[in-house]
């Protein structure tokens, strides 16, 4: 940029100006017709023919015939090679009738099997003189199969082969009864899962410990143990192609927006993918802008603290399989606020809530700004301090941007490690590896001391922000802020959150602007955003939200 300057008149002070302006402006438009170049290529039409070959390959429905042999044939044939699949054959009591029962081992409890299915029909049966009064039509015995010898609190029927081998893959039971053209689906307690325990990707310090677990069911009874609301909705569905999976949309049915209802629900239906592992590929798939650091939607392993969005009007999906929660729409703001802030009184509440914004600009700026005065702009520190800096720096054979980059990327790789590593061992070689290399690094002369103290005031930072996904953004935009500091010194750090700005104040979830309610500027939404006040003042839900219930208190 310094030589760039040169070559103008130094008379013309406009033209100096024009081009600093127009440099940033330049390189905004370049990058935002990149961006939208990128998302319209994710836009492309559906290949027919690929769609007619996946059509095609689709199994055929097959319906049930009533005749025992063929029927469990077809069965065998179409899951029997699984070996995890159980088929049990056996003679109902009191009858010549032949039955089969069908089932997963592992994703049910056998001995729920062995006591509310084999054992009625085995050892009990039907009684001579029940079995005299039932005719001989088939309607008749389902009826009394279902009332009288199923003691379980569901039984579906189904005449489609295809549905009753997805239902047995899926963790239910099939009851195959010679005779009778359906199957019976039966629920059954699935198999062992982890216990509700204390979310491991949240710290707490004053509320529930309890966090969300794999499984779904669990997940949805805790969402109705914290919300024992009749207006909490949980609507089901259904996603991947391959590997089905249920995922649950959560919602306070007299408070969300219906819009925000039915745009979810339209991307959820949207959804094609295989087998969605985890909520994350959900998040990656439904987001606004794939292109954006920003996450936009929340996670979050924590029961009341998606009791507390459902509150404000937002939704929550829940997926099975993860025990993390999505909540949505997210904003900047979200990501720096936890439970902690309510339960406390208001006064630490906000202090704690500020220090996280502060915290935040250090973890993203810091070592920018220490390279952009070193490198740039000594004249602008202290002269004690410039000087005790210049002392420091004696002997070091690296410039700032590179000496910052070595610290920068050892913390990076030592925390990397921390997390990979085992639980006893991982936060204390974190801890002693971080010690070693600092010490080492100053007493070799490849860094100064005071950048030392940069990069710890700066990873310990990143560690005050309660999302983990959040403090990743930043430590990635850190980097960039790093090498445009080294070019353009104070006036590209200056850029660089001005552009980062630009950003966040184009960005949105779900409709709702991210940066709300700095961004548009809502007076009655601030008092839930860099302090909190007393929940006496906070009467009203956020606007931003567009709540069908903006009352908190009725």
């Amino acid at each position: 940029m310094s030589v760039i300057l040169s070559y103008i008149p130094k008379w013309s002070i406009f033209g100096q100006a024009l081009l600093l302006i127009a440099v940033p402006i330049l390189i905004m438009s370049f990058f935002g017709w990149l961006r939208k170049e990128i998302i319209s290529s994710f836009a492309l039409k559906p290949n027919k023919s690929f769609s007619s070959v996946k059509e095609n390959d689709e199994p055929k429905s097959k319906p049930l015939t009533g005749q025992y042999d063929a029927d469990l044939a077809s069965v065998r044939d179409a899951i029997g090679q699984n070996s995890d699949v159980r088929f049990r054959e056996f003679k109902i009591s009191g009858t010549r009738i032949r039955a089969a029962i069908v089932y997963v081992d592992g994703l049910l409890d056998a001995d729920h099997v062995d006591t509310h299915l084999i054992t009625p029909l085995m050892m009990h049966g039907i009684p001579d003189q029940e079995w005299d009064n039932i005719t001989h039509s088939s309607t008749s015995f389902q009826q009394y199969m279902t009332t009288q010898l199923l003691p379980v609190n569901e039984v579906n029927e189904t005449k489609d082969l295809l549905e009753l081998t997805e239902t047995v893959l899926t963790g239910r039971t099939a009851l195959l009864i010679e005779g009778i053209e359906s199957a019976f689906l039966v629920s059954s307690p699935q198999g062992k899962s982890r216990n509700v325990e204390e979310p491991l990707s949240e710290a707490l310090l004053r509320g529930p410990r309890i966090g969300f677990t794999e499984r779904l069911g669990d997940n949805t009874g805790l969402l109705r143990l914290h919300g024992k609301n009749e207006s909490l909705i949980l609507s089901k569905f259904e996603v991947g192609n391959r590997v089905k999976k249920e995922l649950v949309l959560a919602y306070m049915r007299d408070i969300a927006d219906q819009t925000l209802i039915d745009e979810v629900t339209s991307r959820i239906q949207k959804i094609d993918i295989d087998d969605p592992l985890e909520s994350g590929y959900i998040e990656q798939l439904i987001e606004d802008d794939v292109l954006s650091p920003f996450q936009q939607l929340q996670n979050t392993e924590r029961p009341d603290r998606v009791i507390a969005s459902l509150l404000e009007g937002r939704v929550a999906i829940l997926l099975d399989g993860t025990p993390f929660a999505l909540i949505l729409p997210a904003t900047f703001g979200m990501l720096l606020q936890s439970p902690e802030d309510y339960y406390e009184r208001w006064i630490p509440g906000s202090f704690v809530r500020i220090l996280r914004f502060l915290a935040a600009l250090l973890a993203l700026l810091a070592p920018a700004l220490y390279i952009s005065f070193i490198s740039f702009h000594p004249g602008l520190i202290p002269t004690k301090l410039a000087l005790s800096i210049i002392e420091t720096r004696q002997g070091v054979p690296f410039p700032s941007i590179i000496e910052a980059l070595i610290m920068e990327l050892s913390i990076e790789i030592l925390r990397e490690a921390g997390i990979r590593l085992p639980k006893p061992i991982g936060p204390a070689m974190g801890i002693v590896g971080g010690l070693i290399i600092g010490d080492a690094a100053v007493n070799a002369g490849i860094v100064s001391p005071f950048l030392v103290i940069v990069v710890a005031v700066t990873a310990i930072s990143s560690f005050t922000i309660p999302v983990y996904s959040a403090g990743i953004t930043l430590r990635i935009l850190r980097f960039v802020g790093m090498i445009i500091a080294s070019i353009l010194g104070i006036f590209g750090v200056v850029m660089f959150f001005l552009l980062i700005c630009s950003h966040l104040v184009k960005l949105k979830s779900f409709g709702v602007p991210y940066l709300s309610p700095m961004v548009p500027y809502t007076l009655d939404d601030w008092k839930d955003f860099l302090v909190r006040l007393p929940l006496k003042v906070m009467k009203k839900r956020p606007h931003m939200l567009k709540p069908n219930d903006p009352d908190r208190r009725n």
